[in-house]
Parts: structure tokens; C-alpha cells; sequence
């Protein structure tokens, strides 16, 4: 009986210093385990005379009541102790200023597409789609590209083992668009074409767009009025034109074409180096062998091709000096825009 009372007032003693729960769980262990306190005294039980057993027993049990009750106490007085510790160091002051939220924007490139997919559509121009995995028929053969030519080089173009290549060119959509649509036809084709080039105004991947209008009336003028549209709208200012002749496999008469410079309106700058004026893109009406190629009477239909660096699009009109800055996803950088 004194060992029931003395394991009492320890257990009572030993609880008064506990700091958290764990620690409590130890101590519940050491008096009211398998191998506890309470368990080593109830094997001095068969040591009692019948008549002192009942009585024994009935005070172990007052006894481990009286500690499970003590245990639950202690638990719930730490458990709230605890919350009351984690409420206070983590306080929400809710008349702090929120946190910033850092939300991303739409890649320069990508917003350069999405203007001329809109400018295009307001002209009756619909999207068209090709794949940049290509064979040598479109990418070459199709497009009046003779065996000679140098982008057919290995040193240009990016080709496969089993003779397939990465498109050089949007153009290669031409051939598919006039076999498999209606004329008379007006498209567009964005995408991705590879070219082995890498400087500051070139990368080995870069995005390309093409125009393509076939119909029995159309005329280099009318070539001319859609790129003044196109240009003005883009630029979002009046641009000068000038039409410089040159040489395109797919197209007859060909010509590049230059506009009067966005940023010192030909006065001269660092930007047009010093000439006033800024190269744009290439042009030119529609070979007739390109059309004779695709099942289509030249003498019939007539039609015009443009085709732009998307990137360069963009670098002008932002005024950003190094091409590979729009493909190093530099935060600091995209940032800006």
C-alpha cells in the first residue's frame, strides 16, 4: 500500500515539470506501461493471503485511475499550451499590405503573332499550318528551288538521315495550300523555321511568317496596297515603301522591301546605320512554275507571296538590338514587356 501511495505522489511530483507532450508520454510509459511502476507492484499480488488480494487489488485500481486521470489532464493543459504558443508566433496581421503577386506576361514573339494573325484576319486572310519536319519536294523542288541552289547546301539547311530536313522556310505551305484549297485563296502560315545561322540578328531556330493570295485579277499593285496596310497597322505609324529588285526561285518578278526607319524617321541611326531606311521582308508574284507545279492554269490565276522574319518584326518595333535576347528567357529582360 505505501508503494501505491509513493508511485502516486511521484507520478504527481514528475508532472508538474513536463514541458510537452512527448515528455508526458515518456513519463505515462515509465507508471503505466507493460514494464511501468504500477505493473511491478501487482506482481507482489500472489505474495498476499486471500483475504488481503480483494483489497489490494481495489486500491491498484484507484490508483491507476487516479494516474490515467492525471495523464488526461496534463495532456489536455500541454496540447493547449501549445496551440496557444503557435497562435501567437504565427499572428496574422491582417492590416499589413498583401503580398506582391509576380504574374507573367505574353512572350514578345508571341504577341508580335498574335497582332498579325488579327491584322491578316480583318484582310479576308486565313491561318494555315505546315509541318516542320519536311521533305525535299516541298521545302525545295516545289518552290522552283533548283539542285544548284545554295540553300540546298549542307552548310544551310539541317537535314535528316533518311533525307528529310528541318523547313528552311514558311513557303513550303504554299505548295499544300494551292493543291488543297479553293481558288480563289488568301492565307497566311506562322511558324517555326531552322536555318544554320547563329550572330546577333540570326539564330539557328527562328519564326517566319508567309502571305499567299492567288486569284485571276491580282497585280504586284495589289501586293503593294496589302503591304501598306500590313506595315502601317503594325508599325502603328505611316511608313515609306521602296521596292528594291531581287531574286527569288518561287516568285517573278521579286523585290525586297525596305521601310523608312520607325525610329529617326530617315534621319539616320544606330538602328537603320545610318541610311534611313530598314529591310523588312522579301516579295514577289507567284513563279508560274510554282503554279504549274501545283495543278494550277497560270494563265488563269495569278498571285502574289510575302514572307517575314517574325523576329525581326519584333525587334524593330520594340527596338531590341541582339535576336538572342527573345530566346534566353531572361526574366530582366521579358520583363520589360
Amino acid at each position: 500500500m505505501q508503494d501505491l501511495e509513493q508511485i502516486l505522489q511521484e507520478a504527481t511530483t514528475e508532472l508538474t515539470t513536463l514541458a510537452n507532450v512527448r515528455a508526458l508520454e515518456e513519463v505515462r510509459v515509465q507508471f503505466l506501461g507493460k514494464k511501468g511502476r504500477l505493473t511491478d507492484v501487482l506482481k507482489s499480488l500472489g505474495k498476499l493471503s486471500p483475504e488481503e488480494r480483494p483489497l489490494f487489488g481495489q486500491k491498484v485500481n484507484e490508483v491507476k485511475e487516479k494516474l490515467e486521470a492525471l495523464f488526461e489532464e496534463h495532456r489536455t493543459r500541454l496540447k493547449k499550451s501549445a496551440i496557444d504558443v503557435q497562435i501567437k508566433n504565427e499572428t496574422l496581421d491582417v492590416t499589413l499590405p498583401g503580398r506582391q503577386s509576380h504574374i507573367g506576361s505574353v512572350h514578345p514573339i508571341n504577341q508580335t503573332i498574335a497582332a498579325l494573325a488579327h491584322i491578316f484576319s480583318k484582310m479576308g486572310f486565313s491561318m494555315m499550318e505546315g509541318p516542320e519536319i519536311e521533305d525535299d519536294y516541298h521545302n525545295f523542288v516545289a518552290l522552283n528551288i533548283p539542285e544548284s541552289h545554295p540553300a540546298r547546301a549542307m552548310q544551310d539547311t539541317f537535314y535528316f538521315a533518311d533525307g528529310m530536313l528541318l523547313r528552311s522556310q514558311t513557303s513550303t505551305v504554299q505548295m499544300r495550300a494551292l493543291k488543297n484549297l479553293p481558288l480563289p485563296l488568301r492565307i497566311i502560315a506562322m511558324g517555326r523555321v531552322y536555318r544554320r545561322d547563329f550572330d546577333l540578328t540570326h539564330t539557328p531556330m527562328f519564326n517566319q511568317i508567309e502571305c499567299l493570295m492567288v486569284d485571276e485579277e491580282v497585280t504586284f499593285a495589289d501586293l503593294k496596297g496589302i503591304l501598306s496596310l500590313f506595315l502601317n497597322e503594325f508599325f502603328e505609324t505611316d511608313v515609306s515603301m521602296r521596292f528594291r529588285p531581287s531574286y527569288f526561285p518561287f516568285t517573278e518578278p521579286s523585290a525586297e522591301v525596305d521601310i523608312s526607319c520607325i525610329r529617326c524617321r530617315q534621319a539616320g541611326c544606330r538602328i537603320c546605320k545610318g541610311t534611313g531606311w530598314l529591310e523588312v521582308l522579301g516579295c514577289g508574284m507567284v513563279h508560274p512554275h510554282v503554279l504549274k507545279e501545283a495543278g494550277v492554269n497560270s494563265n488563269q490565276y495569278r498571285g502574289f507571296a510575302f514572307g517575314a522574319g517574325i523576329d525581326r518584326l519584333t525587334m524593330l518595333k520594340l527596338g531590341i538590338s541582339d535576336l538572342r535576347s527573345l530566346f534566353e528567357n531572361d526574366l530582366r529582360f521579358l520583363k520589360q514587356f
